[in-house]
């Protein structure tokens, strides 16, 4: 009769059976949920149009830009800010049950956004309040999810798993923009009730079917250090937001005080929240992780490459439907759609190379293929900048393709890389720490991407509309005016799908007092592409430059993680006599601690094959990131040697 888990004998075949179909449950689950949590975060973008025609409101009319750039960055915000914490609540409570609540949160605010009874401003903020909510819901999937995750497979399949299980969310992001896209074209509240289903099913059978099978750590809740962070974090986040929005008689926000007052006080939160953190027994941010190698240099990595790829995505969006696809013949209004069709090769580069770079890092370690992939994701930057601005499509989804295999190849690596070198105590904030630094770097980027780019539109953009609306019969005067306005405005109407020139025409009526062939060329679909396409492209160059310059940086800091990882568990089977098997534990069992005093199993970490454990004796000597025998048979990565 087989031993019982506690016994020191064989694992029952029914209990390893069962373990490993769980494994596929706890995949298919969390994968669900992170696909449905990233394609959120982007089918609003697409769907705006008809969002705000739905609720009766002009989002580029003056005093009105602010409902737009929350609707769009709202919910990133709120996840950066949270994912830490909802992280350490499921190392605490169960980190099943804090995404089981993650999953009605989400599912809750998706039914009541598309509810919306009020319409202009108060109907936008009934939108983003919601949208607030369901980021939460979505902090509390994402930052659990690859924790589960890392408990339910051994080491040798973590790569596959979490490569799954992340590229669903960033293939989420690019699919959001051609599910937007063709929801909206039947009703916009359609863009929250797609949620809805996935969302009840998705609920139900996390509370049948998962379970909490990793440690759990009860302790206090660090109130300081989650309060100074979340501020702190929201406070420079919420700057970078208003930052990109005109300031009296500025382009932009960075000389407005209230920008900077935040940006000031948001860093000195965190530089309070840093002193905290190393002072208290019980910290949310867990900085001794950081003197882990592979954890430091994967999210190291991790957040440069969002910063380079966060604003890729809107950068694309306004080349194809402000330039590209209008003098390709589309209407304005169908551009948001088109777009998302357009980019659909990145999203194909994810999923194929995800699963596949995931699979062979475990085999083969996770730096070579990290690193080569930031070496394709800089390469298709360079080739982006080469391009003209009315490019041959080949070309481009060649190069955007290659994006995102880029992107792929280091994004499952990368993720197994870090999961698997935290002690399995510790899996849940390590899981938020490193979703907080990819969220914090794609809204960053954004921040950055758009400032780069109204600088350089800044720059030359009046001068040409000045002298190209005078040629077709408007007057000097509104034409100097219309010219003037911040280049934000023409941005912004290109993402949501308007022709720029009508929407900067229309507050002075001059578009109807103009002879009619005058009227079809300005309201066409070669004036504004034309007139904006040198400056434009300008500003393409150097944000592309800085996102390949980027990617090599993420290159150097994926080289630095180390060679090859093999877990303690396949150490020490490798040291057994042919035939042998190592007892082991059914998932969900913990052996318990050693007490003080207790021998400790084999000799300590960077000696040689491990012998038999005592069982008395004095403990040895303690190694600098030596575990405990729970988290060695979850195999976590101590850091290379």
């Amino acid at each position: 009769m087989p031993a019982g888990p506690g016994s020191g004998g064989m694992t029952s075949r029914p209990a390893v059976e069962a373990d490993d179909r769980y494994k596929w449950v706890a995949l298919t689950n969390t994968t669900a949920a992170m696909f449905m949590s990233a394609l959120d975060g982007s089918i609003v973008i697409i769907a705006l149009p008809a969002i705000f025609r739905g609720i009766h409101l002009d989002p580029l009319a003056a005093g009105n830009v602010s409902y737009l750039l929350w609707m769009i960055m709202g919910y990133r915000l709120v996840q950066a800010v949270l994912v830490v914490t909802v992280g350490r609540l499921g190392d605490m409570f169960g980190r099943v049950r804090i995404y089981n609540y993650g999953f009605v949160v989400f599912t809750v605010a998706s039914i009541l956004l598309s509810f919306d009874p009020f319409q202009g401003g108060h109907g936008a903020l009934w939108l983003i309040g919601w949208r607030v909510l369901q980021a939460v819901g979505g902090s509390m999937l994402m930052a659990n999810s690859a924790a589960i995750l890392t408990d339910a497979f051994p080491a040798d399949q973590r790569g596959f798993a979490l490569g799954v299980n992340q590229v669903s969310g960033l293939a989420g992001q690019f699919i959001g923009l051609v599910a937007g896209g063709l929801l909206a074209a039947l009703d916009w509240r359609a863009v929250f009730w797609v949620n809805v289903p996935v969302g009840v099913f998705g609920t139900a059978w996390a509370y049948r079917r998962l379970r909490d099978n990793g440690e759990r750590h009860r302790g206090r809740i660090d109130w300081w250090g989650n309060v100074t962070f979340a501020v702190g974090l929201g406070a420079v986040l919420i700057a970078l937001t208003n930052g990109i929005q005109p300031y009296q008689g500025h382009t932009m926000g960075w000389t407005n005080p209230a920008v900077l007052g935040l940006l000031a006080g948001g860093v000195a939160l965190l530089a309070a929240f840093a002193v905290i953190e190393s002072k208290i027994a019980e910290p949310m941010f867990q900085l001794s992780l950081f003197r882990i190698r592979a954890f430091t240099a994967g999210n190291v990595a991790g957040f440069v490459v969002s910063i380079a790829r966060g604003g890729l995505q809107f950068m694309l969006i306004i080349w194809l439907q402000g330039i590209w696809l209008p003098l390709h013949g589309y209407n304005y209004s169908n551009t948001p759609l088109w777009a998302g069709i357009f980019l659909l090769p990145l999203t194909a580069g994810f999923l194929i190379s995800g699963p596949i770079s995931g699979t062979l890092s475990d085999r083969f370690g996770a730096r070579g293929f990290a690193t080569a992939g930031m070496v394709v994701f800089a390469g298709s930057f360079i080739g982006l900048m080469l391009l003209p601005v009315d490019f041959p499509y080949v070309a481009f989804a060649l190069l955007i393709f290659a994006n995102g295999v880029g992107g792929g190849m280091f994004a499952s690596p990368n993720s197994s890389s870090i999961m698997s070198s935290v002690p399995a105590r510790q899996r849940g904030v390590a899981s938020g720490m490193r979703s907080t630094f990819q969220n914090s770097g794609t809204a960053l980027s954004i921040g950055a991407f758009f400032s780069l780019m109204i600088i350089g539109l800044a720059a030359s953009l009046p001068k040409a509309l000045t002298n190209g609306l005078q040629r077709h019969g408007v007057p000097h005067a509104i034409a100097h005016q219309v010219a003037t306005l911040p280049p934000v405005s023409s941005l912004f109407a290109a993402l949501l799908g308007v022709n720029p020139v009508q929407h900067l025409l229309a507050p002075s009526g001059v578009l109807a007092k103009l002879p009619v062939a005058s009227q079809q060329v300005l309201t066409g679909r070669e004036f504004f592409p034309d007139l904006i396409s040198a400056p434009f492209h300008h500003g393409l160059v150097v944000v592309f430059a800085v996102a390949a310059a980027l990617a090599v940086l993420a290159a150097f800091a994926s080289l630095l993680r180390g060679g090859r990882y093999v877990p303690p568990a396949a150490a020490r089977q490798s040291s057994l006599p042919t035939g042998a098997s190592e007892p082991s534990l059914p998932t969900g069992a913990s052996e318990p601690s050693l007490p003080t005093g207790a021998g400790q199993p084999g000799p300590p970490t960077g000696s040689g094959q491990p012998g038999p454990p005592t069982t008395a004796g004095p403990p040895g000597p303690p190694a600098a990131e030596t575990i405990d025998l729970a988290d060695a048979e979850l195999g976590p990565d101590p850091g290379p040697r």
